[in-house]
């Protein structure tokens, strides 16, 4: 369901430690490292609508603003695998791995806050 979220952070190199940790767990791969931004995921397209793409810049002192987004996971044991990654990364629990029923009967999720405090979610909607 995502196109592309952009999000600032207060730094780069911490922020970078986390994604990366998270992100290697869900299997979502790192494009675009600079002195100020990172990119994960893959720019849509024409030929490509179904591409999700994360952009991560430094902000400017006192103007970090937390988001929240989710992420499809594959499977269950990648979103255990999300949490475990983004938590030992230095990121902060939001919500342990676990079915969400009130969304539906299959809805399984974990939620992280990052070091800046946007709140990522790793979702899986399939049955175990």
């Amino acid at each position: 369901m995502l196109d592309h979220v952009s999000v600032t952070v207060s730094n780069i190199d911490r922020a970078e430690r986390f994604y990366d940790a998270a992100f290697g767990a869900l299997g979502i791969p790192k494009v675009v490292r600079g002195p100020n931004r990172l990119g994960y995921g893959e720019r849509a397209s024409a030929d490509h609508p179904d591409r999700t793409y994360l952009s991560i810049r430094v902000g400017d002192a006192g103007r970090i603003q937390g988001r929240h987004w989710a992420f499809k996971a594959r499977s269950r044991a990648d979103v255990d695998a999300f949490h475990a990654a983004g938590l030992a990364a230095g990121g902060r629990d939001e919500g342990a791995p676990g079915l969400r029923r009130h969304y539906h009967d299959s809805y399984y999720a974990a939620f992280l806050c990052d070091p800046d405090g946007n709140r990522i979610e790793a979702v899986c909607h399939l049955p175990e």
